[in-house]
């Protein structure tokens, strides 16, 4: 009976012993990973960066030309440059979007709603409202934007193109459309940069809309009127 008890107890020994071991072993295991990790080159997070295009007119008003309303329609803005990603261009066929720099919201949003407001501060129309407007417009101003990137294949310039259509409601005319201007700006840019890129562009449509404004006001005295006028 004594010499069962003591091989019964010396295997128990070993197994705990061989159990402390490799609990011993994981441990030390898990303390190089921990100090390998510790001591490893941490990645910095990487910046991530919303622009937004929005150029402020400045100077007086002009005289108003009509009292009647205008709305901003529809803009719409061809691919691949209807996403929020900034878009360069690389090569003559190559195209990079940066998904880590983005407009705070889309192309064709932000465009409009510049547009609507450099137009309110012209003057040349009693009001300028949105597409979401429930007031029924006389005139209504839509618009394709062509081109909005930035070109890096040689020196690296901001690129913008707008198509802009005037129209107007009458049931009388056959042609609703009073006028089509396209507007092409290249702007040179001091470096690569995101912020120089968007900087360009809102210096190109400051100069696309103040273009489109002086057509419009030396145009706006020969605008159609409602018949009852």
């Amino acid at each position: 009976m004594i010499s069962y008890l003591s091989r019964t107890t010396t295997r128990f020994l070993l197994v705990f012993d061989t159990a402390l071991q490799r609990i011993f072993n994981l441990g030390c295991i898990a303390l190089m990973v921990f100090g390998i990790a510790a001591c490893a080159p941490t990645r910095p997070a990487i910046d991530t960066a919303n622009w937004l295009v929005l150029p402020e007119r400045s100077g007086p008003a002009r005289q108003m030309q009509s009292d009647l309303w205008l709305k901003i329609g529809a803009f719409s803005v061809a691919p691949p440059f209807d996403g929020k990603s900034l878009v360069y261009r690389v090569g003559d066929q190559r195209y990079e979007k940066d998904f880590y720099n983005a407009y705070i919201t889309l192309p064709s949003d932000m465009i409009s709603n510049a547009t609507r407001q450099w137009l309110n501060r012209s003057g040349i129309f009693r009001i300028a409202v949105g597409q979401g407007s429930s007031f029924f417009p006389y005139y209504t101003l839509q618009a394709s934007v062509d081109e909005l990137f930035g070109d890096y294949r040689a020196k690296p310039e901001a690129v913008v193109s707008i198509q802009f259509f005037l129209t107007v409601t009458n049931a009388n005319s056959k042609n609703p459309l009073i006028t089509t201007r396209r507007f092409t700006k290249r702007i040179a840019l001091p470096d690569n940069t995101p912020q120089a890129l968007v900087l360009g562009q809102q210096q190109a449509l400051a100069e696309i809309l103040q273009q489109f404004e002086a057509d419009v006001f030396a145009s706006s005295a020969h605008l159609p009127k409602p018949i009852k006028q």
